[in-house]
This record gives structure tokens, sequence and C-alpha cells, in this order.
């Protein structure tokens, strides 16, 4: 339950959709739970209880809301700011993990026993992991149903359910509705589109819209993909986003846009997904939602920040700006370490070439995707038998060799339920590795809100033009009144005109104060 009813409360009352993922609102009257901002009238307040997830709603007996679809909120943005145990559990559930590992999973991935875990979680959130994972299991099956023609049998195995009773029994639980009964509520338009012929070497295709807080500008997460985009894995077209993702049971290619612009950005990021393995879908939705930081919170990053002199201004003109994410925490820190100190264009193409050499072609190319990013243990492989394919000084090869052994071997895990902390700490420990590159990493692919780079060039020259001290002692010491949201002062500045976003900082792994350029990521 919620530790401010009243707050909560006042905030259903005025359909404030900010709201919505951060909790949700059991009404006993009616036995059904609710967003925030569900459009029907607001209930006696005697009559109305409020839950911190979706699955602990529905634990209590609420079945969920056909109006306004309580399963579709963005997630809650409280599980990025957070590195505890539970956070961390949080999200490693959203990526699938319970359905892949099952409870034991998570609870070693995390150093806990299952007893200690049940319990930390249910504390928090008032259920524990298995009715979390059940609950977007349901979510998985609605979309499923309301996206595809496949059978009621192959949405509840793909949707992770271990049989077509279980499947049944929990859609009548949160749906209050059968399967078929969910398939035949969809419009006729929606239906249409469902039904045309969307498969091909063997990918089915799966059309949904992944919800965001506004305001939203796409452009700034949308626009520095495309800018980046290595080719064989990545592409912009026009307004469209497009890479492939490497997923537990398969591979995915997703093209990303938003097109549907409102006085505060879009609602809705629209999702076009070829999946090779439909148990992969909610992992591939939570991995996109990372990739866009779809979750993020605008209206209090623009709250804390903007009565700040310096950041404050560039916040308020642009409060839609949000932190752009990864797919895959490996492919981020081995683009990270590629673009130490070359331009953006020149990391690319690096990036490009060992995609080319060591990535796994897949079936059939989709647009420009043609390959996965490699391995680690491709990318070791290409080393020893062919080290001219890593066009790089030999310092920055082997960065990359004892990455790639780390993570094959386990002593660097970059994940949802990684520590930032330990990640960093991890990371500076391997040759070839700084500072710099451990907290961008940390920033973009453990989403840490609080990331911050004092040797950055480009944050440096932002800071210069807005005519103060550049140095990192000072930088450092300017930025606590930006906690914890120092990634997203970060992106603001990097974004100043004129300036080359994360060029030039130091050489990792060396104290020495020679600078070069270097592309803030390739990645």
């Amino acid at each position: 339950m919620i530790d401010d009813p009243d707050r909560c409360y006042q905030a259903a009352h005025s359909k404030d959709a900010r709201f919505d993922g951060v909790f949700f609102i059991g009404v006993t009257s009616t036995g059904i739970y609710c967003r925030p901002s569900c459009p029907a009238r607001t209930p006696k307040r005697e009559n109305v209880r409020f839950y911190a997830t979706a699955a602990s709603a529905q634990q209590a007996g609420f079945r969920a809301c056909l109006r306004c679809r309580p399963d579709a909120t963005p997630g809650s943005p409280e599980w990025n700011m957070r590195a505890d145990v539970v956070a961390r559990a949080m999200r490693l559930i959203r990526d699938g993990m319970v359905d892949r590992e099952g409870v034991d999973g998570l609870a070693r991935h995390l150093g806990y026993s299952v007893r200690q875990l049940n319990r930390v979680i249910t504390a928090e959130v008032g259920t524990g992991p298995l009715a979390i994972a059940r609950a977007q299991r349901s979510q998985a099956a609605r979309i499923l149903l309301e996206t595809t023609a496949l059978p009621v049998a192959h949405v509840a195995f793909a949707a992770g359910f271990s049989s077509v009773r279980q499947c049944n029994e929990t859609v009548r639980q949160i749906f209050a509705d059968t399967p078929r009964g969910l398939r035949a509520r969809v419009s006729k338009e929606a239906r249409r589109n469902r039904l045309e012929d969307r498969t091909g070497a063997g990918t089915q295709g799966v059309r949904l819209r992944l919800p965001c807080r506004r305001p939203f500008g796409p452009e700034s997460v949308l626009g520095f993909l495309g800018t980046r985009a290595v080719p064989g894995i990545e592409e912009r077209d026009g307004a469209t986003y497009r890479r492939s993702m490497r997923l537990p049971h398969g591979y995915a290619v997703v093209a990303l846009s938003a097109t549907d612009q409102g006085d505060h950005g879009p609602a809705f990021v629209d999702a076009d997904l070829h999946l090779s393995d439909l148990r992969d879908l909610t992992t591939a939705v939570s991995r996109c939602r990372q990739l866009l930081d779809l979750d993020a919170d605008p209206v209090a990053v623009l709250e804390a920040l903007r009565p700040d002199p310096l950041i404050g201004p560039l916040v308020g003109a642009e409060p839609g700006r949000r932190v752009p994410g990864a797919v895959d925490g490996f492919e981020l820190a081995v683009r990270a370490v590629i673009g130490q100190q070359v331009s953006v264009p020149g990391a690319r193409t690096i990036a490009g070439r060992l995609v080319r050499l060591a990535g796994e072609p897949i079936p059939e190319a989709i647009g420009g995707i043609t390959h996965l990013f490699p391995t680690p243990d491709a990318l070791i492989a290409l080393a020893g038998r062919d080290p001219a394919a890593f066009p790089m000084p030999g310092n920055r090869r082997r960065a990359l060799v004892a990455l790639a052994e780390a993570v094959g071997r386990g002593t660097v895990t970059i994940d949802p339920g990684t520590d930032p902390t330990a990640l960093r700490a991890a990371l500076v420990r391997l040759p070839g590795i700084g500072p710099w590159t451990a907290e961008y990493v940390a920033m973009r692919a453990l989403r840490d809100p609080d990331a911050f780079m004092p040797t950055d060039l480009g944050i440096r020259r932002a800071v210069r033009a807005l005519g103060l001290p550049d140095d990192p002692v000072h930088l450092t010491a300017l930025t606590e009144g930006w906690r914890p949201w120092r990634s997203y002062a970060m992106v603001h500045l990097w974004a100043q005109p004129n300036r080359s976003p994360g060029a030039g900082t130091p050489k990792t792994g060396t104290p020495k104060t020679k600078r070069s350029l270097r592309g803030r990521d390739a990645a």
C-alpha cells in the first residue's frame, strides 16, 4: 500500500497522468483497479485502496479496468532512480528473468536467498516476484491476442504461461473475460491490421504502442541513436529508427517511431517488432523502453533542476529531453571503448567492421539490418585470429579483449540488475578503461540518473560557454545541487549548439591530461 494515500487520492481526483504507473487505484465497490488518470468518475475516498504495482492490486483481488487499461501504463520511474535490491529485482523481473529462470534464478543473480528476496520485495511493493511476473505475462497475452492472429494456445506459451489453462484462468481473473473475448473486443481496424501477413524468415510481427510520460521529445533519443547508428545493426530512415536485438530465446528487429505529436510531445512510441521467438516479447518491450528512457519522470527532473541558474534555463526550454539508453550492456561498453579517442563517424566505421566480421547474420535482412552485435566469445575469437581486424591502437584492442573476457567469465555483469557502484569499480579495474567509460556505461546501460563525467570535453565546453570555470574539481562541486538528476543535466549540456558531445576526454586507464578527440559514445 502507498504510504501517503491522501496525496494519491488527490492525484487520482485531478486525473493526473504523471502518476500513471507510479501507483494503482483499487475500487472496493466495483472490484476493479485503474490508473490515476482513468476517465471514469472518481470513487469515494472510503472505497479506494492504493497499490504500488498492478501485481499487488491483482493479488488483492482486483481486476483490470477495461476502459483505462492500467496494465498498459509507463513503468514506475522509482525503479530506475534506486540501486537497492528491490529496485534491481524489479528491473530484472521487467526484463523477463523470472519467466526464464524462475525466482531461484532471480535470487541467485542478486545474491539473496529466495526467502529473503520474497520478504524484501513483498515488504516494499505488497506482493512477491511471482505475482509481478504473472502480471507481466497477462499483459503480454493481451498484447498478443490483440495484435496477432496466433491461436490462443500459442499465445499462452509465448506469453510465458506453463499451460493454456493457466493462461485462461489468469486472463479471467485480471480482465474478467476469456482470451477469445479479449480478442473479440478489438476494433475492426485493428483486426484488419492484425490479420495481415506479417511473418517472414521465421519471425512473427507484433505492432504495439509504448506509452510514455509527457513532455517527451522523441528526437532527443531517436536523433541521438540515429546519428550514431552502426551499419548492419542500426539505421535511421526518416522518422523511424530500426535496430536488431539479441534476446534470450532468439533475436528481434524493432522499428521505433513517434509521429503522433501533441502540445507536449507524443504520448506513445510506435514499435513494430519482428521476433524470432514470441517468448521474448516481454524482454524486447522492456529493452525498447529502456533504450528510449520511456519510464522517466520529466516533471520531477524539471522541478529539481529548474531553480538552478546554470542548468535550469536549458531544462526549462526543452523539458522532454531524455537520456538515451541501451538494449545490451556489453554492446554499449564495447562501443564506448571504441569511441574513446576517435570521432563519432570513425567509431561507427570501426564498430560496423567488427559487426561485419564477428556479428551473427540474421536469416533475412529487414531494411539495412543484417546482423546481431558480436558476442564476447566472437570478439575474443576475432582478436585471436585476425588482430588487424581492430583498426585501433594495441592498448585499446587489449581493453576490448579484456572487457569481453570479463563479461564472458561473469566477473563483469552489465544488465538491469547490476549495482551501478559495483559496475563502476569492476570496469575501472580492467586495463584501458577509466572513470569516463565507467560513468557512461552506468548512465546508459543501467539507467543511473545521477552519472556525471567532469572530464568530458563536451560538458566543459558547454560550461565555458556559459561563463563558468571548467576544471573537473569545480564542475563536480557545481553539480552537487543537480543530484540525483546529473545524467539529465549532462544531456542538456551536450545538446547545446556548436558542441562536440562527449569529445575530448582524457585517455582512459591513464592519469595523463593529454586529450584527443573522443566520441561520447559511438554507441
